[in-house]
């Protein structure tokens, strides 16, 4: 890895930060207006940047362009409607020609995400209007998928599973994780291109104790670069959270110093749009002398920003938290088509992650109350003489804690986050306690 690049590409990565502005000038400026040569540019890729982001040439002229990944992710360079390089791996150069520019337009990455993130070059003809109809708009923004809630999923549909296995007795935990493209129905009849591990959204659930060895090996089945960042983990970003192109496997080893539930997804620029399109999940380390329970669960809660049918999500509207739903475990209100089944009086403890990317939760069980929070590697509540409750648990995202409570009847009580905009948009599920008639939850 080029170390020079790497502080200011993970800070693009994450925030999405805006391009550099970088006009040619002297030898590699664009020819003057009426020059019969070939107009040669150099173009350097980056994340997420194209520099030099806006260039001017004479009208007519044959354009040539090297191009240059300096990145650390796959890129390439596009114009709309016309000639794009190969997909250029970190290093690799292509000189290729655009042949005649007639009027303005723009060159951009062709990887999904990429040209919303600001990889994007404004190449101007002289003495043509800045606008013209080659300047459309970003790919992905087209007709969006559209959500009915009040639709049933088909005959065949199966729930997320929410259960939490116990911590395995082994105290190196051998992992394989596939970053894969897969399409997968979210909400009934809406299918989106979802970037996965394992080919789930939320990804694998893991669970250890704190000492443990976690040895990881992920392996890129995708077409695009992926990579993994575990929360629980203490390494260094530029190693094992490095990027890893198509066809490739990387090992990530690290122990787990830290008890609580952590996130794990994708870090590759944009992560907004890796996490946003579902390459997240989750990795438990109990607290040292964690007691037995009747039932244990685990509840991802996670926006969806659906673009077209069976198409990647929309990176302009989760720049925008312009999102279409807030689900628990990747699936519009899939607790309330298959209730949760417990028994009353049971001892239920339920983990829960704010994945996001953007979104904050109010964790709330209608008809109980939480007699035992834990939250981002404490305790803020636990049983005894003041018989103190609690009715949420408040999460930003990448925060996550538990809960623990019994239902005291037999009967339904809704799963929500108490930050009702959002149970009407995917965030409802139901506790089923005993055997009763299931129907719609609300509050």
């Amino acid at each position: 890895m080029k170390e020079k690049a790497l502080f200011p590409v993970f800070l693009l990565g994450l925030a999405l930060a805006v391009p550099l502005t970088v006009m040619v000038t002297g030898d590699d400026a664009a020819r003057r207006p009426g020059s019969s040569e070939p107009t040669a540019l150099a173009v350097e890729l980056g994340e997420m940047f194209i520099r030099p982001s806006s260039t001017t040439v004479p009208a007519g002229s044959s354009l040539k362009v090297t191009v240059t990944n300096g990145g650390q992710t796959q890129h390439d360079l596009a114009v709309e409607g016309g000639t794009k390089s190969r997909l250029l791996n970190p290093g690799q150069s292509q000189a290729i020609s655009f042949g005649s520019i007639d009027e303005s337009t723009a060159f951009f990455c062709s990887v999904p995400g990429h040209r919303e993130a600001g990889m994007e070059m404004r190449v101007t003809v002289a003495g043509s209007a800045a606008s013209s109809s080659h300047s459309a708009e970003p790919s992905g923004s087209g007709d969006a998928a559209s959500i009915d809630f009040s639709r049933e999923p088909s005959d065949g549909w199966r729930p997320f599973d929410p259960k939490l296995p116990a911590a395995p007795s082994a105290r190196t935990h051998v992992i394989r994780l596939v970053a894969v493209e897969k399409e997968i129905e979210v909400a009934p009849g809406v299918r989106q291109m979802l970037w996965t591990f394992n080919g789930t959204t939320p990804g694998p659930v893991l669970r250890g104790k704190v000492g443990d060895i976690f040895d990881v090996t992920l392996t890129n089945k995708g077409t695009l670069g992926h990579s993994v960042d575990f929360h629980a983990s203490k390494v260094a970003w530029n190693d094992e959270m490095r990027t890893i192109a198509p066809g490739e496997s990387l090992k990530y080893r690290f122990q787990a110093k830290h008890s609580g539930i952590f996130m794990y997804h994708c870090g590759t620029a944009p992560a907004l749009h890796h996490i946003g399109n579902g390459m997240f999940g989750t990795i438990i380390i109990d607290p040292p002398g964690l007691p037995k329970v009747d039932h244990e669960y685990v509840l991802v809660q996670h926006e969806i920003y659906l673009g077209p049918q069976d198409a990647p999500g929309d990176l302009a509207k989760m720049q925008d938290v312009a999102f279409d739903a807030v689900v628990f475990n990747g699936y519009v209100n899939q607790y309330q088509h298959a209730p949760i089944r417990v028994e009353p009086n049971q001892r239920i403890r339920v983990w829960v992650l704010d994945a996001g990317p953007s979104e904050n939760s109010a964790f709330h069980i209608v008809g109980t109350i939480f007699d035992t929070v834990y939250k981002e590697g404490a305790f803020l509540l636990r049983p005894g003489a003041a018989r103190g409750g609690a009715q949420a648990l408040d999460l930003q995202p990448a925060q996550g804690g538990f809960v623990e409570f019994s239902l005291d009847e037999r009967g339904l009580y809704p799963i929500v986050t108490h930050k009702f905009a959002n149970v009407g948009k995917g965030a409802l599920g139901l506790f089923q306690a005993g055997e009763v008639a299931a129907v719609a939850g609300g509050h």
